[in-house]
């Protein structure tokens, strides 16, 4: 594996290039068709058992389902890169996806929350790194800056399956792995790149080649290499997941589409639709702050660079194996359903191992990745 001084130059953008479409952005247009909703009833879905109509297959992608693993995302060439997209939106919520990352040096497994508008939430694995997984956010598509990305230990993403959580409020984001909080980022307010992940988003799985030989240098460097291709195939397993709906946090008991308003694509201007009728978001909830910058805080120092982090000390410990001592986390199966913290509004709080965050010298390595479209 690359020295992390290699691998920071690309990793906040790694997934940007896969991500950066949309079809139709409310914030650029007024004609954009609403984003169905997930709604009240929490999505369980167990691929051991099989495809499910809940996602879409991307163009060029085939799956196979078995009965042990899940869904097997095979590579065997550089141009491969299967890719499901949910059908159905979730405005703030919880997602549990439980995956065993495809191997391979060049290799990328992803699970994305994504937005018409170009907010995203990313977890990301590299096929030769089996103590690690990235995780990283954008705004409203915002490539200006890339010092939002952070490393967490797992154990053997590879060989193992794990389950990672994406915990998303109005106010708070947390990534979990196996019921333990590795990173939270605060709603401040601030705008532009570092502005909080707000608008309904669509939750995207896949895998794609980094390393393949037309690749930027930067991107094969992120990727630890190029993929070798006589050591095919480079299978990834998405086994189960678990959706839940907040349909915008703000009270909503059903939602069946989410209306952008205006072209601001702050969540107080989308309505959830129920049926013929829409209820505004807005409310008294804020964020902590108009002109703070996004917090993002772990239970180690972050890198010297980046400079939105602060840390913070937590009173409840986390063994090595993703446990907690305390009783706050209630992992049910293979689903962490439920996970609280004693977060305020003003700060963030990250408990178990911590992730290493990543400044703005990697800007260099990501710029020449934006014309790779993967998902």
């Amino acid at each position: 594996m690359l020295p992390k001084f290699l691998t920071t130059l690309a990793v906040a953008a790694s997934l940007v290039s896969a991500q950066t479409f949309t079809d139709c952005d409310p914030t650029k247009r007024d004609d954009c068709p609403n984003p169905k909703a997930v709604g009240s009833k929490p999505v369980d879905i167990d691929f051991r058992q099989g495809a499910n109509s809940f996602f879409k297959l991307a163009d060029g992608t085939s799956l196979k389902y078995d009965n042990n693993l899940g869904a097997v995302f095979s590579i065997s060439k550089e141009t491969d890169a299967p890719t499901i997209s949910s059908s159905k939106y979730i405005f703030f919520g919880q997602v549990d996806v439980t995956v065993r990352a495809a191997r391979g040096r060049g290799i990328v497994t992803s699970f994305v929350l994504q937005s018409d508008d170009l907010d995203e939430i990313d977890w990301e694995w590299l096929g030769g790194d089996l103590t690690e997984v990235q995780t990283n956010f954008f705004s409203k598509g915002c490539t200006a800056t890339y010092d939002r990305g952070g490393f967490s230990p797992v154990a053997d993403p590879i060989n193992q399956f794990h389950t990672y959580t994406i915990k998303w409020t109005p106010t708070q984001l947390d990534w979990i792995i196996d019921g333990t909080v590795v990173r939270t980022l605060m709603n401040t307010g601030v705008q532009g790149c570092a502005g909080y992940p707000q608008s309904p988003m669509q939750i995207k799985l896949g895998t794609w080649v980094a390393g393949r030989k037309s690749a930027p240098q930067g991107t094969i460097e992120w990727a630890g290499g190029l993929a070798d291709f006589s050591d095919i195939p480079f299978d990834g397993y998405y086994q189960s997941l678990r959706i839940v709906d907040y349909m915008g946090a703000q009270g909503a008991t059903e939602a069946t589409a989410y209306h952008y308003t205006d072209r601001t694509g702050s969540w107080q201007s989308i309505k959830v639709v129920n049926g013929d009728s829409e209820a505004s978001t807005s409310s008294s909830a804020k964020p902590s702050s108009s002109s703070a910058k996004p917090t993002s805080s772990t239970t180690s120092k972050p890198a010297p660079s980046a400079t939105t982090l602060t840390t913070l000390s937590v009173s409840h410990s986390a063994t090595a194996n993703g446990t907690v001592s305390s009783t706050s986390l209630t992992p049910t199966g293979t689903s962490a359903t439920g996970v609280s913290t004693t977060a305020s509004s003003t700060q963030a709080v990250s408990t178990g191992a911590a992730p290493t965050m990543v400044g703005n010298m990697m800007a260099a390595g990501a710029a020449a990745l934006l014309g790779y479209l993967v998902l």
